[in-house]
């Protein structure tokens, strides 16, 4: 049967004599494309596809740190080691100082320690955004390096 022109009725016949369903596959062409075919089969194979390339999408997480204007030395080493495990683990990581009240007069300090963290995430993550205050809050983002 591959290939051959015949009737609507003809092609529902020869469907049912097989047990089978007569399914429009372009309707656009000239004569239409139908295909005999289990219906409920081919839909079940494309759900079966369609949630297998789901499963295989990866959902973006964006893990934040914060950090303030006067973070010391053993708080910043605490949180970069977070960091490094969100971005081993392939989340994307947003670091932020948050300047609360008149802080905001320490902006240049919030700037070098969000680059003093971009230098020590250098091997695992790329920089996605440079530290750029938003309001209160001078965010830099930070993505996973591809293995």
């Amino acid at each position: 049967m591959e290939g051959q022109v015949v009737s609507v009725d003809e092609g529902i016949r020869i469907a049912k004599e097989q047990e089978l369903d007569l399914v429009e596959i372009a309707p656009k062409a000239d004569p239409p494309v139908c295909k005999i075919i289990d219906y409920k089969k081919f839909l079940y194979d494309q759900k079966k596809k369609q949630k297998e390339l789901k499963s295989k999408q990866q959902k973006v997480v964006v893990k934040e740190i914060r950090f303030g204007p006067n973070t010391d030395d053993h708080d910043f080493e605490f949180k970069l080691n977070h960091a490094r495990k969100f971005l081993e683990e392939g989340s994307k990581v947003k670091a932020y100082v948050f300047f609360k009240g008149r802080t905001i007069v320490f902006k240049e300090r919030g700037e070098l320690l969000l680059l003093r963290f971009a230098k020590e995430l250098a091997e695992l993550g790329t920089v996605e955004q440079l530290p750029k205050l938003e309001g209160k809050r001078m965010i830099m983002m930070f993505n996973p390096k591809k293995k």
